[in-house]
């Protein structure tokens, strides 16, 4: 009896976020360096059947060699929802249900490099808007048939947009849309499920993403100094935060972000960086 029970116990610990057997569609992976690869990799430790969806047929020629061949990976560009819905199809014929979606899709233009905010472009803006912020109720309601009743829907947002980053532009609004649109799906969504909605909100971190951002290594390693412990943010500690988020151990979290920045937020005056901006010479 004893040795039935400390099985059970061993069982219990190897799959404590009960992911296993589960199918968890990503999106977002581009290379090593994504929160969507880091995201794939936990779940994949946990025995969880991981389907990826990437931008363009070159991503996943690319994906597939970091993976290996037999990985179930799909081609969606979802600045269109002619690919959006041929992809839904394509994936629900072969994963008629999903238990979980990880939504890692962000994209802004800084080919003109930084500028004021208020300059900037209609187009810009809007497409941005589109592509990482509607993406997400048009991947849900094109899911919404295949995803489980109590499936759990999880966004790559940032630790706050309301920190007027100027080289970070117009995204943080973007962002926030992206925040206010996880609440009206969530409320949309307990119409017919128990599906959840939430989002993973990191500080910087060192992702190829962000190597796009103008001046973006200033800022990262000031985060660094920021924290609490005065070192950088991980993106596999992000990985981690959405594999909880996805798993049913955290069946009471809905509609909320869950910020992970190492303490950054409440450590701006910080003796430190004080003295050390107070001493400084420069204007």
């Amino acid at each position: 009896m004893a040795t039935a029970t400390n099985g059970a116990r061993r069982r219990m610990a190897t799959d404590f976020l009960q992911l296993a057997g589960k199918t968890i569609l990503v999106f977002g992976v581009a290379n090593r360096k994504s929160v969507a690869w880091h995201v794939g990799q936990v779940l994949r430790e946990a025995d969880a059947n991981v389907v990826y969806v990437v931008r363009n047929e070159q991503r996943r020629d690319g994906v597939r060699k970091l993976l290996g061949p037999e990985t179930d990976i799909y081609v969606c560009d979802v600045e269109h929802q002619v690919q959006i819905e041929r992809m839904a199809a394509e994936v629900s014929a072969r994963h008629p249900k999903l238990h979980g979606l990880v939504h890692s899709i962000a994209f802004a233009d800084y080919g003109e490099g930084p500028r004021p905010f208020h300059e900037t472009s209609r187009s810009a803006f809007l497409r941005a808007v589109d592509i990482s912020c509607f993406s997400l109720v048009a991947l849900a309601n094109a899911f919404k048939p295949a995803l489980d009743a109590s499936a759990s829907v999880v966004a790559i947002s940032i630790s706050t947009t309301r920190m007027a980053a100027e080289n970070y532009g117009y995204m943080a609004p973007v962002k926030a849309a992206l925040d206010s649109s996880l609440v009206f799906l969530a409320k949309s969504f307990s119409r017919f499920s128990e599906v959840r909605f939430n989002a993973v909100s990191p500080g910087l971190l060192k992702t190829s993403a962000s190597a796009g951002i103008p001046g973006y290594i200033d800022s990262y390693l000031y985060a660094e100094q920021v924290t609490l412990r005065r070192r950088a943010l991980a993106t596999p500690e992000v990985a981690g935060a959405v594999a909880f988020l996805l798993s049913p151990r955290s069946s009471g979290i809905n509609a909320q972000q869950l910020v992970i920045d190492a303490g950054m937020s409440v450590n701006y005056f910080d003796e430190r960086i004080v003295r050390r901006s107070m001493n400084s010479d420069d204007d």
